[in-house]
């Protein structure tokens, strides 16, 4: 390492604090949800921290191996492409932070040559610039993975809540419940409804299952293959089925699969099927 590096990296972890600083005065967001535009003092210095912590990240690129300093680098993403305020930024907010940050932190390299009593060679000077610029893309490319891979994870987790939430196993009385199935059903959400299904009808003590497919409008032939599955794996495990609302094409639709109707109550509407109990 030479003096010259070890120098400059002395100046910017002196003005990391400044650096930051000017970052966060020359901000500009009018976005409400935006994790840059916020307002009280711990979201403040919680963002400001994390840039500055940045800031030192990368000031290490002028004493330390490459791949170390990515090391740290990668930590550093690990923990904010987590931070739920940035999940929540888009990314070409991030993005444009990104870039005001690299051309802020390389104006200080610019204020160290100009200001240093070593004297620094144009080419050492762009080498800098270089490894900077390098190590932005790095950080940018690493970055925008982990927030897409999180926000997955985010999406499907969403996901599974609404498939839950919109197949509930309402308890009636006498051990009996009712599953009221309301909007389109893929192949995907059938199979979500089995799962959950079984899980609440076993978890709750439920005997006697009251499925409404009134407020269904479309039923492919696979999803109609998983509602007789959902039915008959009810059955192994001890749970009576009765099935209301079933439109005429889902009708048409289970017999052109070849489902037998022979094992299951059926009523025209949920009403006559509560009826019974």
């Amino acid at each position: 390492m030479s003096t010259v590096n070890q120098s400059l990296y002395e100046y910017l972890q002196n003005h990391t604090k400044e650096v930051t600083e000017t970052w966060f005065k020359t901000l500009e967001e009018d976005d409400v949800d935006s994790v840059y535009s916020v307002k009280d003092a711990d979201s403040i210095y919680k963002l400001m921290q994390q840039n500055s912590d940045y800031i030192k990240n990368l000031s290490r690129l002028f004493i330390a191996p490459a791949s170390e300093v990515r090391q740290h680098i990668l930590s550093w993403i690990g923990e904010i492409g987590s931070d739920r305020a940035h999940l929540q930024t888009p990314l070409n907010q991030m993005f444009r932070e990104f870039v005001r940050t690299r051309d802020i932190y390389l104006s200080y390299i610019e204020k160290f040559v100009k200001e240093s009593s070593v004297e620094v060679t144009k080419e050492q000077h762009e080498e800098w610039n270089y490894q900077v610029v390098k190590t932005l893309d790095f950080t940018i490319q690493h970055f925008i993975k982990k927030i897409d891979t999180n926000t997955t994870v985010q999406l499907e987790a969403q996901k599974e809540m609404i498939n839950e939430l919109s197949s509930p196993v309402i308890l009636l009385q006498n051990s009996s419940a009712l599953l009221p199935l309301v909007g389109d059903i893929d192949t995907a959400r059938a199979k979500s409804i089995l799962e959950n299904t079984l899980a609440q009808c076993a978890e709750k003590g439920v005997d006697h299952l009251y499925l409404d497919l009134s407020g269904v409008v479309i039923i492919d032939t696979m999803v109609a293959n998983e509602i007789f599955q959902l039915i008959s794996a009810l059955s192994i495990i001890g749970v009576r089925t009765t099935l209301s609302g079933i439109r005429p094409e889902i009708a048409q639709t289970a017999v052109q699969l070849g489902l037998s109707f022979d094992q299951i109550r059926i009523k025209s509407t949920l009403a006559q099927a509560l009826a019974e109990n």
